[in-house]
């Protein structure tokens, strides 16, 4: 009777369990970003709203997540991932229901969120906001509206290597730094708390559907010192952090100077491409007037220092009061020079001063101590207003910006920060950002700031890079003799099959953009040059993949007129005088003539094995056969006299990045 007992109460507590598990309800999904690329580790909370009970879990490496055995009533849904807005939507759940919710992140900063009601509402920090709305009721919703350019869309994931996927983040906010599958590959997320664009890769298209080719010229070069930095510490930089543009510009190029009245010169070639059998590479390359260091204009020269707290290591305040005082040291006494500093607060620690006062400017620099929080906003502001007060207008104008970008007091956001810097640049004062640090590099936020306040952005990390910058390249640090400079690329339907941009994935403009005088674009400083690559599939050749259908209402290409056969594409370049609001137009032919890579010009060849290199440290699918070995080999065919050891030790970095990524060099 017993047993029958406890074999009844088995069965009830058994089908009790059945039965609850059976009411409760579960919500599952994918996440992705707004070009639809799944994100991994995204970090998910769910809370029960009438008992403040809260359900965590994060997204798989396939974008998945599942919320199981849930109660019935009202639930808020967050998503938190570095890089995008804070995603919250609401619902309620009934008993047993299984609701379908796929969440769509918006580009952003964590700081701002985007919720979405039951009813499909969108709210943006708690307003109302123009966008589509998102069903939550289960039904697969519009989303909201993100732009569709997808050369201008996050990315959230690494390509698919060996079969397996591999997400960009840790749900810390790291980001994984290679492949599992791949032998010596270090898998780790970046130290710290570093934060950095997310930019998918420029994708082949062809002439008959894009023409044309518009980006805005960049001559940063942080990217390359910040990848440096990483592999000297025995680490692969994040993928994210490589720009491939940046790279390339890092180094010096003997390209024809300008022609007289011109601020440019432009150079173009076409060679094979090393490391895609049957495809070509054409080179564009830019190059400015050099400056004399008699022959600069008077410069007005506002220094914004970042004195906070998380300034205060050796790599960050104290290195930034090295390369002001290496400045410093080359001021003339038409020049002017001010200091702000910020933390907390902001102050003015050095009124303008004639730049021949080298002991007094000299001082205040000595003098600088971190300490506090970090209100970059009232610094910002502060600095412009110093620097209109001693405005030259035949002269130069700038603030000189040097932070971790750490702002963490005031105005944070980096979209409210971009609209302040576009309100304080209409003084025809241009901003320059210096970034300082490790573990808590804001590099995503600084070169922003640098790009919308008509100015330059580099990395230092040493002191040998700051005197590169401030001491060997003053003119194209302080000068800007060409500003709004764009470049646009019509390509011959009859020579090239297939294109794609090599880079400048942040720097690519609409088409009807490159006439438009208001639209705001790169600027070149004295001595600066520009080089970027295409990879071409020429006419005839095997298409890169990934084709569409025929357009039902395309027209007919018309056959191009003999004349134009021997010509790949047309270049335009458009650009401002630095105190010019109307931009003057420059064009050129690009001869279809194709030369054997090796034969190609030495400055060509090594910068191609930048730019392999630059896609090894991205991890590009279009890598094709680039190998470490072989952008090793070029480069070192391709040195030239090297005045300042920039490219010997290029070598060396190549070197140390195939070791890291477990690859055997000849």
């Amino acid at each position: 009777m017993k047993r029958s007992l406890v074999g009844i109460s088995v069965f009830l507590a058994l089908f009790t369990t059945a039965l609850v598990s059976q009411n409760r309800a579960s919500v599952l999904g994918t996440v992705t970003d707004p070009a639809g690329a799944i994100v991994a580790n995204a970090a998910l909370e769910l809370k029960l709203t009438s008992t403040g009970a809260v359900f965590t879990a994060a997204s798989s490496a396939n974008g998945q997540y599942t919320f199981a055995s849930l109660p019935a009533g009202a639930f808020e849904l967050t998503a938190s991932v570095p890089g995008f807005n804070k995603y919250v939507a609401q619902f309620n759940l009934s008993n047993g229901q299984r609701l379908r919710h796929d969440i769509r992140l918006e580009v952003g900063s964590t700081s701002d969120s985007v919720t979405v009601t039951e009813s499909g509402e969108i709210r943006v920090n708690g307003g109302p906001s123009n966008t589509a709305g998102v069903s939550a009721g289960g039904g697969k919703g519009k989303g909201p509206a993100f732009p569709a350019a997808p050369a201008q869309a996050p990315v959230s994931a690494l390509r698919a290597h060996g079969g397996q996927q591999v997400a960009a983040y840790d749900r810390f906010g790291g980001y994984y730094t290679g492949f599992p599958d791949s032998p010596g590959v270090r898998i780790r997320p970046a130290r710290g708390n570093e934060e950095y664009g997310h930019w998918l890769e420029n994708e082949f298209t062809t002439p008959a559907n894009d023409p044309l080719s518009t980006f805005a010229v960049d001559v940063d070069t942080a990217s390359y010192s910040n990848a440096r930095r990483f592999l000297t510490e025995g680490q692969l930089p994040p993928y994210e952090s490589v720009r491939i543009e940046e790279m390339i510009n890092y180094f010096t190029y003997d390209y024809p100077l300008p022609e007289r009245g011109k601020p440019v010169s432009l150079t173009t070639h076409v060679i094979q491409s090393p490391w895609n059998p049957g495809r070509l590479l054409m080179q564009v390359g830019l190059r400015t007037l050099p400056l004399a260091a008699e022959d600069l204009p008077p410069s007005n020269l506002t220094f914004l220092v970042d004195v906070s707290g998380s300034m205060s290591p050796p790599d960050r305040l104290p290195l930034v009061k090295q390369a002001l005082q290496m400045l410093a040291r080359q001021l003339r006494s038409q020049d002017r020079v001010a200091m702000v500093v910020y933390a907390g607060t902001s102050g003015l620690v050095l009124p303008p001063t004639p730049g021949d006062r080298t002991d007094i400017i000299l001082q205040a620099i000595e003098h600088l101590e971190a300490g506090g929080s970090t209100n970059g906003a009232s610094g910002i502001k502060q600095a412009y207003q110093v620097a209109r007060q001693s405005f030259q207008s035949k002269g130069n104008n700038r603030v000189i910006l040097a932070t971790d970008g750490d702002f963490n007091v005031g105005v944070t956001g980096d979209d409210e920060l971009v609209r302040l810097i576009e309100d304080e640049r209409k003084s025809e004062i241009f901003l320059s950002v210096f970034g300082v640090g490790r573990g808590n590099l804001k590099d995503s936020k600084m070169e922003k700031l640098a790009d919308h306040g008509n100015g330059t952005y580099a990395y230092l990390d040493s002191l040998s890079e700051a005197r590169k910058v401030f001491v060997q390249q003053m003119g194209a640090t302080l000068v800007t003799v060409a500003k709004d400079v764009k470049l646009q690329i019509e390509f011959n339907p009859a020579r090239v099959r297939e294109y794609r941009l090599i880079g400048y994935e942040n720097r690519i403009l609409r088409p009807e953009d490159f006439n438009d005088d208001s639209k705001d674009a790169g600027d070149l400083g004295a001595g600066h040059q520009v080089t970027a690559f295409y990879e071409i599939v020429p006419a005839g050749g095997t298409s890169s993949g990934g084709g569409i259908d025929p357009l039902r209402y395309e027209k007919a290409s018309a056959p191009a007129p003999a004349v134009r056969t021997n010509e790949l594409g047309w270049v335009k370049l458009r650009y401002k005088a630095p105190q010019g609001e109307t931009s003057e137009l420059m064009q050129w032919p690009v001869s279809a003539q194709v030369a054997d890579f090796h034969s190609a010009p030495r400055d060509v060849r090594f910068a191609a094995a930048v730019a392999e290199y630059g896609l090894l440290l991205r991890h590009s699918k279009f890598a094709g056969n680039a190998s470490y070995d072989h952008a090793l080999e070029t480069a070192s065919n391709a040195l030239g006299s090297d005045l300042n050891g920039n490219r010997t030790e290029f070598l060396d970095l190549v070197r140390k990045a195939a070791r890291l990524s477990g690859s055997h060099l000849r």
